[in-house]
């Protein structure tokens, strides 16, 4: 049977491309669906429409996509099957014949908005900034004449026919977006020995709550390579913790890990073990290995046989 993906759409999005990156590693066919928003996609997903959605999450710039946090924190559960990152490029897109003094109007993503704000304040100063839900739909209201111009990817110039007036003027040279692909809650891909996890943790409103619970991360051995708040929305100055560490649930030093979290009442969310789509797993130290864990038990094991409870 053919999947469905849902992602950001419409056509010529940068989430396009991540999707069409994660389905050249997945081994059956998928068609993909453009859809008019992150929350649309994932509704999509939830109500069981399409099989997997693709989803911006942060970007090596402007840093974390706030509706797609929130989303995975508040909305109905959902787990991180895979994750793609791609090169983010943007050019000024115009119809044919638009020449620079006759561009009014500027529209883009707010992320893409924030990555080109410096070309913009010199090369149209006078501009007006208008946010569209992603850099295609900008593209797109250029072609159909409601926009003057876009920031958006190359691709998008040539899905929609328009034409760069400029090319490459984002901020970082170097920017990159991290995509997630989501599916409903189940069992995770297989381990591959380069892996990430994610979760939410929600910790007590006292001094060292954190502290207590990052140590049942840091004290196994399990290397975290990211840390980031986001309001519980119930009361001003009380927070969530979405954190990404290496490795996978199955692996012995994440299971205990996430063990500990339950029984400290702290892990508010599972959100998935997955491949990783860029670099590598920090090596753990000997006492984390799943060697030493295996030999660990072997003589407990051992020792319940000489000395029986």
């Amino acid at each position: 049977m053919t999947a469905h993906w849902a992602y950001l759409g419409p056509e010529g999005t940068f989430t396009e491309q991540a999707a069409r990156d994660l389905l050249s590693r997945d081994a059956g066919p998928a068609e993909l669906v453009p859809c008019a928003g992150v929350s649309a996609a994932l509704t999509a997903l939830r109500e069981g429409r399409v099989d997997a959605a693709i989803v911006p999450l942060e970007n090596s710039v402007e840093g974390s996509v706030p509706l797609t946090h929130d989303e995975l924190i508040h909305g109905e559960p959902l787990v991180i099957v895979g994750e793609a990152f791609v090169p983010v490029t943007f050019d000024l897109l115009v119809r044919p014949g638009t020449e620079l003094s006759q561009v009014r109007t500027v529209g883009s993503h707010p992320h893409g908005h924030a990555q080109v704000r410096d070309w913009l304040a010199t090369g149209l100063p006078h501009a007006e900034i208008v946010t569209t839900l992603s850099t295609a739909e900008a593209a797109a209201e250029v072609a159909a004449g409601r926009l003057d111009a876009a920031a958006a990817a190359p691709v998008a110039g040539a899905r929609y026919g328009l034409v760069a007036l400029a090319r490459d003027i984002g901020l970082e040279r170097d920017a990159v977006t991290r995509f997630v692909a989501l599916q409903r809650p189940g069992p995770p891909p297989p381990p591959t020995g380069n892996d990430r996890s994610s979760f939410v943790l929600s910790v007590e409103n006292r001094p060292g709550a954190l502290l207590d619970v990052l140590t049942e991360i840091t004290g196994r051995g399990v290397n975290m390579v990211r840390l980031e708040s986001r309001p519980t929305r119930y009361r001003m100055g009380e927070y969530v913790f979405l954190v990404d560490v290496d490795s996978h649930l199955a692996v012995p030093s994440v299971r205990e890990m996430v063990a500990a979290l339950i029984r400290r009442s702290a892990l508010l969310r599972w959100l998935g073990s997955y491949p990783r789509a860029l670099g590598t797993n920090v090596p753990v130290p000997d006492f984390a290995s799943s060697a030493s864990y295996e030999a660990a038990a072997q003589q407990v094991s051992d020792l319940l046989g000489e000395y029986p409870a």
